[in-house]
């Protein structure tokens, strides 16, 4: 992880530190430099697409990098409000250098983020980032124009991307799921107050489904508060309250999604990746039988796909990680818990919540299978998830008072369960998780591990 970048682009408190309006300038000017004299893209006058989620700062942060790269030279097209995962979707289809989004997926209306994908729609690579990191520390005074005087012929242009909603929901009715209908059934789903406001509701009312829509309503605040996917209870309850068959509940920038079935049962990606495994591999269209998976994925969903003879990889956390092993070894599937699964049928490796809905529910109708009937046979062992806000990032382990307690925990767990710990790629806080054989036990162990945490590197 470099200066600017995370493991999901730049993020920070809207205004603040990496995100006030001249140091995103600044950002897009460094992106356009090196597009324009071809280190990143193509030369002469790049084309770059940029959308945004709803939240209240996005106007403000999209204008000015925009600003940044029409200065370097470089043409940008403005989406306006889209999910990220159609940014890249049309960054692919109409052939531009690269597309950017302005938007803090999960995060609170008061962060935001920038994230950079390439000409494939995906996210870049490692090296590319660095570039742009260099590019960006050499403009320190790029603001101020004091070191070098700008030609007046090589502005970029900006155009509207009027249609671009229009485009994202073609391609998932016509072209990506053509033969599903949902006539009759009943759908709640949760917008999350997101991107996907809009869009969403569209595609799943042209597939016949009978929608109930809730948190659609984005005005800047309320984005991802009390609502999608951070909050799956609240679909449980509208589901209940609709009797509804299925629910569905996308992240502010909808590029993931979390399910909940007849029953009133929450989904999560664990769920969703077992599903879709047993109905590839069914079909023949499981690559190798591998499903490329996070650490943090449940030992429950490898204890399942071993059963099945599917064989579970595990990479690091962050979904790239995941694109990378699907994309150098030809695998089918892949995803993390949190929802953000990809599916790799040709139309793109990157996760969009409303595509992995509807790859269920092609899954339900293919085989006349309820999702409760489906999900149920990936058995879970209990998991919790503690988070510690941190003041520094020292690796955890050769923290002599961390290792212990940590060794003690692992040794009471034995083959019962196991430890992960980790840090979060867009916020200042360690994470520790834990697998085991009840709620309780583990609940203890987490706590016993993150006071430890706390004590060595605590934020006040």
């Amino acid at each position: 992880m470099g200066e600017i970048f995370g493991t999901d682009g730049v993020r920070d408190v809207a205004g603040q530190g990496l995100l006030t309006p001249e140091s995103v300038l600044r950002l897009g000017k460094a992106i356009g430099k090196l597009l324009v004299t071809g280190s990143n893209g193509s030369a002469g006058r790049p084309r770059v697409l940029v959308g945004r989620d709803p939240r209240i700062s996005g106007a403000t942060l999209e204008a000015s990098l925009t600003a940044g790269l029409l200065s370097a030279g470089a043409d940008v097209t403005s989406t306006g409000i889209l999910p990220t995962p159609a940014i890249q979707l049309l960054t692919r289809e109409g052939d531009y250098d690269l597309g950017v989004v302005v938007s803090a997926s999960h995060n609170p209306y008061h962060d935001n983020g920038i994230k950079i994908v390439g000409a494939n729609g995906e996210k870049l690579p490692d090296e590319s980032e660095n570039e742009i990191e260099r590019s960006y520390a050499g403009l320190a005074d790029a603001v101020a124009g004091a070191t070098e005087r700008q030609n007046p012929a090589r502005f970029g242009q900006r155009t509207l991307e009027a249609g671009a909603q229009d485009l994202y929901v073609s391609f998932l009715i016509e072209r990506r799921f053509a033969g599903l209908r949902l006539d009759g059934m009943r759908i709640v789903l949760d917008c999350a107050n997101g991107a996907g406001s809009d869009v969403a509701p569209r595609v799943l009312t042209a597939l016949g489904a009978d929608l109930v829509i809730v948190h659609a309503s984005p005005d800047g605040l309320n984005i991802n508060s009390g609502c999608g996917a951070l909050h799956p209870e609240i679909l449980q309850a509208a589901c209940r309250k609709s009797k509804a068959s299925f629910g569905i509940t996308l992240d502010g920038d909808g590029d993931r999604a979390l399910l909940v079935d007849e029953e009133g049962q929450i989904r999560d990606g664990d769920h969703i990746l077992g599903v879709l495994a047993l109905h590839l591999k069914g079909r023949g269209r499981l690559d190798r039988e591998t499903v490329v998976a996070t650490v943090m994925s449940n030992v429950g969903l490898e204890s399942f796909l071993t059963d099945n003879g599917i064989r579970l990889l595990r990479v690091p956390v962050g979904d790239r990680h995941v694109v990378q092993q699907i994309r150098d070894q030809g695998y089918r599937l892949g995803g993390e818990q949190s929802g953000h699964i990809i599916v790799n049928d040709g139309c793109g490796l990157y996760g969009d919540g409303l595509a992995t809905a509807l790859h269920v529910l092609e899954a339900m109708t293919a085989s006349s299978a309820r999702l409760a009937d489906l999900a149920s046979p990936v058995q879970k062992f209990p998991q919790i998830l503690v988070n510690i806000r941190v003041r520094e990032r020292p690796e955890l382990l050769t923290l002599p008072t961390v290792g212990s307690v940590v060794r003690d925990v692992e040794e009471e767990l034995g083959s019962r369960g196991r430890v992960l710990l980790r840090y979060s790629g867009t916020e200042p806080l360690a994470r520790v998780m834990i697998e085991g054989p009840d709620d309780a036990t583990i609940a203890e162990m987490a706590e016993r591990i993150a006071r430890t945490i706390k004590a060595e590197v605590g934020a006040p």
